[in-house]
């Protein structure tokens, strides 16, 4: 990344945590000693679909060249979101997909049709589950675990996802952070889980996909586990969640644990 147009994905997240850690922080670290039983689970989109296939898709497109243009477009995916929510200057996550995908192909200086970009865009659309997904998700429910979606995701893409990979009975609610118009790591998009289920936050676990949002979550003051899949080091952020695989597989038997405490 270009340090001289753009600041750096930490000194976003520095910056979007801020408002945050000062008032959380001592609350998450406090609950830290004693386990709450956990009721509920508020699951990121990424943890459960698995958006792999549109980055195929843009090797089809472009042969040789979806490398570079995804990793550009997923990170300015991500940095526009916290951009947009620290400058106050919302719109959804279909409008700052475009748009990082836009920037993505100047800056890599690929040519892209019109038609090219709604197929790229139309992935979001029809992303499935991860293999370990439904097995996981269905033990949760015969065990009595509420869940419901906590993404930045348009209920429109969250709702198209769910439909695709067949879950369409398992998540008791799809909370876009449209509601709020600020994305996660802003405190708003985290209490969405708390009103929803009417519970306390200790009370509910946030699964997170991305470092950054596994941190956030937990200074917001979430229990929070990390799906890595991509076998990542924690962000710098003072915080860890509680617990971290590279899927989902041992979901259960994690809160079964943490229950038992």
């Amino acid at each position: 990344m270009n340090t001289n147009d753009c600041l750096g994905r930490r000194d976003f997240l520095r910056l979007t945590t801020a408002s945050v850690a000062a008032g959380l922080l001592a609350s998450a670290l406090a609950n830290a000693a004693t386990h709450s039983k956990i009721k509920a689970i508020a699951f990121d989109a990424f943890p459960i679909f698995n958006p792999w296939p549109v980055f195929a898709l843009a090797e089809e497109l472009f042969p040789g060249r979806a490398a570079e243009l995804g990793n550009e477009w997923r990170t300015r995916q991500f940095e526009y979101t916290w951009l947009r929510t620290v400058s106050g200057s919302y719109v959804d996550f279909w409008q700052v997909t475009e748009d990082a995908l836009h920037y993505a192909a100047k800056k890599v200086k690929i040519g892209m049709s019109q038609g090219q970009v709604s197929q790229l865009m139309d992935g979001y659309l029809n992303l499935k589950s991860w293999p370990d997904v439904a097995p996981a998700l269905r033990l949760l429910k015969m065990e009595g675990i509420r869940m419901v979606l906590l993404s930045n995701f348009t209920s429109h893409m969250m709702n198209s996802c769910v439909m695709c990979s067949g879950l369409g009975d398992i998540f008791e609610g799809l909370l876009s952070t449209d509601q709020v118009k600020a994305f996660k790591p802003d405190p708003r998009a985290y209490e969405m889980g708390i009103k929803a289920f009417d519970l306390d936050r200790e009370e509910i676990l946030f699964v997170a996909h991305g470092g950054w949002d596994a941190a956030g979550a937990k200074i917001f003051g979430y229990p929070t586990y990390w799906v890595n899949r991509l076998s990542l080091p924690p962000e710098e952020l003072g915080v860890m969640p509680d617990g971290t695989a590279a899927d989902l597989k041992g979901l259960a038997h994690f809160l079964q644990s943490r229950n038992s405490q």
